[in-house]
């Protein structure tokens, strides 16, 4: 009986499986760049600045932290490190990659680099992972990337739109930490985790007037800390 090998897909029949499944996840990536797109203007950026930031940054959370950053006249210094921080998970995704990608041109590994943000790697890392490779299988991270891209900056420009248009009285500079709080609460399961959570926040109420915004960052290394050290205990604990 002749079996039948599945032939390998085309660059095309990879790009389009992309933007299929990345589609879906689009439903929660364009209210978050709309609400970018209104505090940019909210933070004192020009409607180009703002979507300058978008282009270039295109980090999502980071965007957020770099805009209040920027209203808030911080150092430089202390901008970089916080943005940095943030944006340390996709050194994370690029390593993951790498296995898959490195033997494509540079042109090639420098454009899915900058393309490649959270919603586009879970996507296209379980069709590199769970599926037969594919010559052409870095189209579809070029599918997810390029359809994570397009929604993301079309929905900052409508949140641009309209935050020109809101009435001065009407500040939603509290759409900040709500936001924040909605991207933090579900990932919050273990017990180290919570504990990282209270030990950012208690720090935050603590240093919350010292100058340069120095709170952000001595609330990321304390929650740092404080999940770690959990941890190390949970590990003696079950040693015990």
């Amino acid at each position: 009986m002749n079996t039948r090998i599945p032939r390998s897909r085309t660059g095309k029949q990879e790009f389009i499986a992309g933007v299929l499944e990345e589609l879906p996840l689009q439903l929660g990536v364009a209210p978050f760049g709309l609400v970018f797109g209104i505090l940019g203007i909210e933070s004192g950026l020009s409607p180009i600045q703002t979507i300058c930031l978008s282009l270039i940054l295109f980090g999502g959370a980071s965007q957020i932290v770099f805009a209040q950053l920027i209203a808030a006249t911080t150092p430089f210094g202390i901008i970089l490190s916080s943005v940095t921080m943030i944006n340390l998970r996709h050194l994370l995704y690029g390593l993951s990659m790498a296995s898959y990608l490195h033997k494509l041109p540079l042109y090639w590994r420098v454009l899915l680099a900058y393309l490649l943000t959270d919603e586009a790697y879970a996507v296209s890392i379980r069709r590199f992972s769970q599926q037969p490779p594919s010559r052409y299988m870095h189209f579809h991270l070029l599918g997810t990337g390029l359809t994570l891209h397009l929604f993301w900056q079309a929905s900052t420009i409508i949140g641009v739109l309209i935050g020109q248009n809101l009435p001065d009285m009407l500040s939603l500079g509290f759409v900040i930490p709500l936001t924040f709080i909605a991207i933090i609460t579900p990932i919050i399961k273990r017990q180290s985790e919570l504990i990282a959570a209270g030990c950012a926040t208690a720090t935050v109420f603590l240093t919350y007037e010292l100058p340069w915004n120095l709170w952000l960052i001595l609330a990321a290394l304390s929650g740092i800390a404080g999940g770690l050290i959990a941890e190390k205990l949970k590990e003696k604990g079950r040693a015990g």
